[in-house]
């Protein structure tokens, strides 16, 4: 290496930082004059680069992804506890739902029970609400030739809906729960009570005809009773709630603001006619079970 005076080296350290200042400037002019050049060159030492950026990188994301799974490591004695647990409260809830199957498949041979015929239904799609008769009601597109009839019962995935009220050529109008003309036998499951929910034009209903040594609770589910024909028992409609003391509403459980999907189910429209009881003795009239105690007087000759 050539020994420098410090008279020469103090010289070259006063001319450094001119000559990056000159150079930054030279560099900014060539890049304004012709910038694909400065483009090409740029994209070139990010090429060259791109390597050592990748190793620099590399080590990063090993360090994180070994932070990582040793977190995951320590979550998972947690999570095989839980899932433990978990596993042993369902294996209980599969024995005790097996012991009721068991029981209820005992009883229903028993009894020489018939299951219900399964609904055939029909899905829709609910194209716009309408402003007709009815206050509440909406238009179905669905296929009518599959046999729609009128007041067949609507339900969407959460519970009762309404019924058909009209049928047209490709569609049918279904009459809400909420409509003010709406009057539905229920029965509450809590309280056992039987009342009527009348629709009001709002969206909730109200409950009517309760008996009132037996009020409804609150939050108790309402279903269907099964007393008109085509609206079998046991049907979701939703649950009670009180807006003040002593009127109480039902809170449905369709979507009755948002309905999309909805199906038309057609549950029979013949009444249950009950079997004879076995066993029954005819009963006769008197005259012709018992014996005169004397013979009649018109008998003689």
């Amino acid at each position: 290496m050539i020994p420098l005076s410090i008279t020469l080296r103090q010289a070259l350290e006063r001319l450094v930082l001119p000559i990056l200042i000159v150079a930054a400037l030279g560099i900014i002019l060539l890049g304004q004059a012709d910038r694909g050049l400065t483009e090409r060159v740029r994209m070139g030492l990010a090429d060259i680069l791109a390597p050592a950026y990748g190793l620099v990188v590399w080590p990063q994301e090993q360090a994180r992804d070994l932070l990582g799974r040793m977190r995951d490591m320590g979550r998972i004695e947690a999570e095989n506890q839980r899932l433990r647990a978990e596993n042993a409260n369902l294996r209980h809830w599969y024995d005790v739902a097996a012991a009721l199957a068991d029981e209820n498949a005992a009883l229903k041979a028993n009894l020489h029970w018939m299951p219900d015929p399964a609904p055939s239904f029909v899905t829709g799609r609910v194209v716009r609400d309408t402003s007709g008769l009815y206050a509440r009601s909406v238009l179905v597109a669905a296929n009518v030739d599959a046999g729609i009839h009128k007041d067949e019962i609507v339900l969407d995935g959460s519970g009762l809906v309404g019924r058909v009220t009209e049928i047209g050529s490709r569609s049918v109008r279904v009459l809400l729960i909420t409509d003010a003309s709406s009057r539905i036998p229920v029965r509450l499951e809590v309280s056992h009570g039987a009342a009527i929910m009348a629709g009001d034009n709002s969206g909730t209903p109200r409950l009517i005809y309760y008996p009132q040594d037996n009020p409804p609770i609150e939050g108790e589910r309402v279903v269907t009773n099964g007393e008109i024909d085509t609206m079998p028992p046991g049907l979701p409609v939703g649950q009670i709630h009180y807006v003040r003391p002593g009127q109480p509403v039902v809170i449905p459980f369709a979507s009755l603001g948002h309905l999309d999907i909805v199906r038309v189910f057609d549950y029979g429209r013949s009444a249950v006619v009950p079997p004879d009881a076995p066993g029954r003795i005819p009963v006769r009239r008197p005259a012709d079970s018992l014996p005169l105690p004397f013979p009649s007087p018109l008998g003689r000759g």
